[in-house]
This record gives structure tokens, sequence and C-alpha cells, in this order.
């Protein structure tokens, strides 16, 4: 059965963001507990170095910018974070986190409408973590990270998108070998790179659409719909 002409979501709903519940204090605020103020100071100096990693690069990025793009001082700064490596893998846990549960969430994809509308759901998902997050995932690709706890966390949320994917491309039939799961992750990594390096966003959803088609035609067997 082919996929819907028209994009539909799955009913199914995502989870909702956990960058709350789960933000992991550095270094310096560990072993005492944040209150509202704390917790809201702690996530804006955590957004803060998302934009200034996306903007300068993580090791051209100073704790200087961290502190103005934050309208925050170096000495509140350094109540949470040891330091920019510091906060970084805050970023990591946080979005290691998103992707594990990303990971989780995805049911079954079988080659017809429904799998379509739940494949379409969870690369939605996965194009917001990366474009929410692209700062630290460019740093676990390019090898910036120094910190191998950081880096593992890289791997580990990778490897467990790949292992649903290629379960659920089995379950609907297809090959999910390792080389057609290799293939597939890095023509989602290399796309989402492409929209968050030039900012580009979904177009009233026709590319996630697009991206969508060709997943589940070439990855889950789905068939091409008749030309009318």
């Amino acid at each position: 059965m082919a996929e819907p002409h028209k994009s539909r979501r799955s009913g199914a709903r995502r989870s909702p963001r956990r960058r709350d519940t789960a933000a992991v204090p550095g270094t310096p605020a560990q072993g005492r507990e944040l209150r509202a103020q704390g917790r809201k100071t702690m996530r804006r100096l955590l957004d803060a170095g998302l934009r200034v990693f996306a903007d300068r690069g993580f090791h051209a990025a100073r704790v200087d910018d961290i502190v103005r793009a934050a309208r925050t001082s170096h000495g509140t700064f350094y109540l949470y974070f040891a330091n920019k490596e510091d906060l970084l893998r805050a970023l990591a846990v946080e979005c290691a986190h998103e992707m594990d549960a990303l990971a989780g969430e995805l049911g079954a994809v079988p080659p017809d409408a429904a799998g379509y509308a739940e494949l379409r759901r969870f690369l939605e998902g996965f194009f917001t973590t990366y474009r929410d997050y692209g700062p630290v995932i460019r740093a676990w690709m390019e090898g910036h990270v120094e910190d191998r706890a950081v880096s593992s966390l890289g791997v580990k949320a990778f490897t467990d998108i790949a292992t649903a994917l290629g379960k659920r491309m089995r379950e609907a039939g297809a090959r999910g070998d390792q080389v057609s799961i290799s293939a597939l992750m890095a023509m989602l990594e290399r796309f989402a790179y492409f929209l968050v390096s030039r900012r580009l966003v979904f177009a009233d959803g026709q590319t996630l659409d697009t991206v969508t088609r060709m997943v589940h035609r070439g990855f889950f067997g789905a068939a091409v719909a008749p030309a009318r």
C-alpha cells in the first residue's frame, strides 16, 4: 500500500520536551538543590551556550561570550559550570536523553499509511532534536570533544537510534542489515546538518514529507504510488 499523498500525523503523540527535567547541573552545582530561580538561570546559561557554540564553534567559544549572551556575570556562570566543557557536558546529557527517548518511542513502521505516519513523526522529532542540539551533535561527529564521557554519550545516542530503525526495518520485511542501517543514518545525519547549517525550515511540511517518502520506500519497502 502506498503512503498517503497528504501529510498525516500519527495518533501517538510525541513525548513533551524534556529539556527542563533532563538538565544536569555542572560540577559546581552538583550536590546542592536548585530552586526555581536557580534552574531558570542554569537554563538560560545552557541556551546561551548553544547559541554561542552554533555561532562561533565550540573551540572558538569563550566563557565570556556565553556570559554576554546569557546577560549574566562570570560569577553566576561559575556557580553552575566549571568551564565551557562542563556546560557542553550538560548539554550532551540533555541531547542524549532526547535521542534515547526518540529511539524508545519509535513504533512499528509497516509499508503502509500507518507506517508512513509513524515514520514521519519520528523523523520530525529527529530533525527537531538535531536543530535544537546541532552544536553538540556536530562536536560529536567532528571529533571536537576530548571528554570521553561526552563522546560516549554521542556514540550511544546514535547507536540507539540506529538499532531502533534497524529493528523496525526488519519487522517491515526490509533488509535492515548493517549496510542499510548505516546508509540510512548517514543520509539522515547529513540532511539534518544541511538544514541546520543553512538555517532552513520545513516549508509547510513538504520537505519532511519528501524525506519520509524517500526513507519509507527505500528502507521500509513501501510501494510507489501509481501515477495518475
